[in-house]
């Protein structure tokens, strides 16, 4: 059993993780790589209500997530009225961890949201960039760790990178794909070395869903069994964590809170 409030734990075989805000549960699978087991808490996605939900004391190792964004985006200086959906959901991210106690908490978020404040934890947080991990984007994240002894987070970043990162793969970015325009009015075609006809100047696969996918770090046939609508499948992957920054995030929290288990990962 851990003991918050002296910092020392037990050792375990596979850390049992709660995830907060799962969406499509991109985070969580970059844990569940490095061995975590992840128990997904409510989403709005799925019909859950986080308000509504009380977890058990002192049964997870750890919890992640990152509440709504929109109303810290810098967003919210073009389209104000993108974050009054969900409001500041922070409050009870940091009162289910409150309730649960974990061992620690990480919670991910923009640069500009409040940083997370439960008693008997201290936090450290650092700005990570997808692309600084081995991503394709320059989605900028700040990454908070909790826990009583006030650990850091030591996140492995690439030796090199690309200098000109793609933007970051939005949530309510347009699922149409740009074509070209010939002089008489009519959209351009052309032949790509798959043989396939595409658009002119449309995105990888002629498939602007599929490019989100590529700079989420996704395979291509991701959620392609999911009930959802087109715009549905593109609208939670966008929200999501991108897979590399999560893999980072969840290999520096495995080195400094699961050492022993490192070398078994």
């Amino acid at each position: 059993m851990r003991l918050v409030g002296e910092g020392e734990k037990t050792s375990v075989s596979q850390p049992l993780v709660l995830s907060l805000f799962p969406g499509i549960g991109l985070l969580d699978m970059a844990f569940e790589e490095q061995g975590f087991c992840v128990v997904r808490g409510p989403d709005l996605l799925w019909g859950g209500d986080i308000r509504r939900f009380h977890p058990p004391h002192n049964k997870f190792d750890g919890i992640i997530g990152g509440p709504p964004c929109q109303l810290f985006s810098q967003m919210r200086h073009i389209q104000p009225l993108a974050g009054k959906k969900h409001g500041n959901l922070i409050p009870e991210y940091e009162r289910v961890v409150s309730e649960a106690r974990p061992f620690w908490f990480v919670m991910e978020n923009v640069r500009d949201a409040p940083l997370p404040v439960v008693a008997g934890y201290h936090v450290h947080a650092q700005l990570l960039k997808d692309v600084w991990v081995g991503g394709e984007t320059m989605r900028l994240r700040r990454i908070s760790l909790g826990d009583p002894l006030g650990r850091r987070l030591n996140i492995e970043q690439v030796a090199l990178h690309t200098m000109e990162p793609e933007v970051s793969a939005l949530a309510n970015a347009s699922s149409r794909t740009p074509v070209a325009i010939g002089g008489s009015g009519k959209v351009k075609k052309t032949y790509g070395n798959s043989g396939k006809r595409s658009v002119l100047g449309a995105t990888s696969g002629g498939d602007s869903y599929g490019e989100k996918l590529r700079q989420q770090g996704l395979p291509a046939d991701f959620l392609v069994e999911a009930p959802f609508t087109a715009s549905g499948k593109s609208h939670a992957v966008g929200n999501g964590v991108p897979l590399p920054m999560g893999r980072a995030i969840a290999k520096a929290v495995l080195r400094v809170m699961y050492p022993e288990l490192v070398d078994v990962a």
